[in-house]
């Protein structure tokens, strides 16, 4: 768990001495790191319990051509530009703003897949 309170310093460096402790609604989640692979994904409830879907791997992707107005459900074969992190290219991760290669050709992803557990994505060539 991560959590997402104040830090215990202030930003001179200096310690920071709350009134309060730690409380259970400032705790985070691992984020979900959504891969090229078979469908999978996890439903988590959220705070006010709700229901949220979370992607772990996907291997389609609901791609839109902005000329013409059609969407098309198109499989992922990898990824080729990610401006979150050099990294993520390497290990196929699908975040918002990757840049992966379809059979249509190359889709800027433009939904949240850890977050909405689809990939949307609008082609860029």
């Amino acid at each position: 768990m991560q959590w997402q309170g104040r830090s215990v310093r202030r930003l001179t460096g200096g310690r920071n001495h709350p009134a309060v402790g730690r409380r259970r609604y400032q705790r985070g989640r691992a984020p979900a790191e959504t891969h090229i692979g078979e469908n999978r994904n996890r439903s988590v409830r959220v705070h006010g319990g709700e229901r949220k879907v979370r992607a772990l791997r996907a291997n389609f992707a609901s791609v839109s051509n902005p000329a013409s107005g059609e969407t098309k459900k198109v499989a992922i074969q990898n990824v080729e530009e990610n401006p979150a992190d050099i990294n993520y290219v390497r290990r196929n991760l699908l975040t918002k703003g990757a840049i992966i290669r379809t059979e249509l050709g190359r889709a800027r992803i433009m939904s949240r897949p850890g977050q909405d557990g689809v990939v949307n994505a609008v082609l860029i060539e």
